[in-house]
């Protein structure tokens, strides 16, 4: 989207076809069109220059993937829902090893909004030549969760399989070098790259969402699929977010509360909340529950909302 016109591409067609350029039709009324969505256009869908569409339906969407400013559903940020994409398969985050250092609290809340939104995660770990994974996996063990390591210059194979035949949208703090990932996997995005600071903070590069079709691999026939690019984010709110759905962004979690008792609302207060007991018996991380219950307080705009990492960078693992 772009000063209220939209970019389309029509269905069955190769990658040099032309763009189709095409405004919202009246009768659509408050629908909101997004990156992602499939919808139904009348008028000139030549591509020519000058031709203008007009989307006049939006095709029932499989996957949502939201977040809010503000986790606090009592606030107007809290309030306003944002739409990031529609009909994704498959939602790529991206992390870097090393400057700036990895933010597990991001990594959570990115996680809860894939699970709420029925979409696969999958971890992409830059900048493997400055850092090992060992303690982002460690943090995961539980999970199971799909990952990718990535170096300068290393082939994007194993990625381009990850990808291939899906959807899949990219999310990352500033700086993690999303866009010069992007602009290796479609070398024509020309995607603005920005630098990270020297208190390891990135730059906002990306300003808009923006999807685009994965070239095809030589020898390999199949769909190579398409990633959607988003801006930089520093937070992902998660308002939107039923206080039960959070728990299953916690899969390593879940198993812990069958011995809760009723309406236990898994808080440090709480004190016959069973999940205490389940860190302790190591079935898993005290980190993770520290991170839910920072996320469960954040909800009702207690405390500190962000993640330990962004308050005190010196320890990116320390409590997230």
């Amino acid at each position: 989207m772009d000063r209220g016109r939209y970019t389309c591409v029509l269905p069955d067609v190769g990658p040099d076809a032309p763009l189709v350029t095409a405004m919202r039709a009246r009768e659509l009324g408050r629908k909101s069109v997004v990156v992602g969505d499939r919808v139904g256009l009348v008028g000139d869908t030549s591509g020519a220059d000058g031709a203008l569409a007009r989307i006049v339906r939006i095709a029932e969407r499989t996957s949502v993937l939201r977040r809010t400013a503000d986790d606090d559903e009592n606030t107007a940020e809290g309030r306003l829902e944002r739409v990031v994409v529609a009909n994704a398969d498959q939602l790529v985050i991206v992390s870097a090893l090393a400057d700036p250092p990895p933010r597990t609290g991001f990594i959570d809340r990115c996680l809860v909004a894939a699970y709420d939104a029925d979409i696969e995660p999958l971890l992409c770990l830059t900048k493997a030549d400055l850092a090992g994974p060992e303690q982002v996996l460690g943090y995961y063990a539980e999970l199971e969760l799909p990952y990718v390591l990535l170096r300068p210059d290393a082939d994007l194979d194993a990625l381009r399989d990850l990808l291939a035949g899906r959807v899949s949208v990219l999310v990352g703090h500033s700086g993690v070098g999303k866009s010069t990932l992007v602009n290796r996997l479609v070398p024509d995005a020309d995607r603005a790259v920005g630098v990270v600071s020297a208190i390891g903070r990135g730059r906002h590069t990306s300003t808009s969402a923006v999807a685009l079709r994965l070239p095809p691999r030589p020898g390999v026939g199949t769909d190579p699929g398409w990633i959607v690019d988003t801006p930089g984010v520093r937070s992902f709110g998660l308002a939107h977010v039923s206080a039960d759905s959070l728990l299953h962004g916690f899969p390593d979690l879940v198993e812990g509360t069958v011995d809760c008792p009723a309406n236990c609302q898994h808080t440090a207060e709480e004190a016959d909340c069973a999940l205490d007991a389940w860190v302790a018996a190591g079935k898993a991380d005290e980190r993770r529950l520290a991170s839910y219950r920072r996320l469960l307080a954040s909800r009702s705009g207690e405390g500190d909302s962000r993640e330990p990492d962004q308050r005190n960078p010196g320890d990116p693992l320390e409590g997230s």
